[in-house]
């Protein structure tokens, strides 16, 4: 993937504001989960997908849009949570966020994430305006994942104000060993039923599937192998929302040396002009997504 050029003339400034989204996304991680105990119950809210609200969604979302829109060189703020895009300054990049990716495992006490996308170009953007992107994983570990420059980094987060590099240059493993499919499988097309199975038989292949995006996805991005949440009989465009999760998911996998997909094109390319536009998800090692591409086709 090449590293895209920036729109803005300060070329400077944005590269600082980058660091400074990084910087904050970091901080506020430790808070959002040092929140989370007290708030595994549901708000009287949805959100514009028409999901009913976590009270750790709010609370996310209410410390995500502060901190982030307080910064200079911020011009948008978006969020999964919230019904469209707010102005939170004059600055050239826009910042689109999922402040807590799979909510609904609070419950149970699964993994949970924040997912953040950074745009030079207002909102709704296209894939192609991404300049980073990256997740925080609140697991055993709180680590957190950062696409920019043509490189992706893992950190490990340990309190408000620090945060280490243990691993860079991350790419996925040439041969990919775990896989996951999202959505009823009673709702699958045919096409993916028969290609899934086609992945399930290999014995050398794992199942890895813990119902929360970010959980999946990292297993990929650590072990090689495909993640899918498909086009479905009754949702045809999926589950995951262009803006917040499949641009930025497609991103990372794709700076990573991997390859993503709506089923027909890379992620990047999929042009939805709606904010809380959905798309298809395909992620993992390239010769797994092109089988799965000629699958579809």
């Amino acid at each position: 993937m090449a590293t895209k050029d920036f729109n803005t003339a300060d070329t400077a400034t944005a590269i600082q504001t980058i660091d400074q989204i990084v910087d904050v996304i970091a901080a506020t991680a430790p808070e959002i989960r040092t929140g989370l105990p007290g708030r595994r119950i549901k708000s009287e809210e949805t959100n514009p997908s028409g999901e009913t609200q976590m009270a750790a969604d709010v609370f996310a979302d209410d410390l995500l849009c502060k901190r982030l829109g307080a910064l200079e060189g911020v011009g948008e703020y978006a969020s999964e949570e919230r019904p469209e895009s707010i102005d939170v300054g004059t600055g050239d990049l826009s910042v689109a966020v999922d402040p807590l990716d799979g909510s609904s495992n609070l419950k149970p006490n699964n993994t949970v994430g924040t997912i953040f996308a950074v745009y030079d170009a207002p909102l709704p953007a296209h894939g192609r305006d991404l300049v980073a992107a990256g997740y925080v994983l609140y697991g055993p570990i709180m680590t957190m994942i950062v696409a920019r420059d043509n490189t992706v980094s893992e950190y490990v987060i340990t309190d408000e104000s620090n945060y280490e590099l243990v691993r860079e240059d991350i790419t996925l493993p040439d041969e990919g060993t775990v896989y996951g499919f999202g959505g009823r499988v009673p709702d699958w097309t045919d096409d993916f039923t028969e290609f899934a199975r086609d992945v399930e038989k290999d014995p050398s292949r794992k199942l890895r599937y813990g119902g929360s995006m970010i959980g999946d996805v990292n297993q990929i991005l650590t072990y090689g192998g495909i993640f899918s949440y498909p086009a479905l009989e009754s949702t045809p465009e999926g589950k995951l929302r262009v803006q917040f999760e499949t641009y930025p998911i497609g991103y990372i996998l794709e700076t990573a040396g991997g390859s993503s997909s709506d089923g027909e094109k890379s992620l990047l390319s999929v042009d939805k002009d709606d904010l809380h536009a959905r798309s298809p998800l395909h992620i993992g090692n390239t010769d797994l997504i092109a089988e799965l591409e000629a699958a579809l086709a």
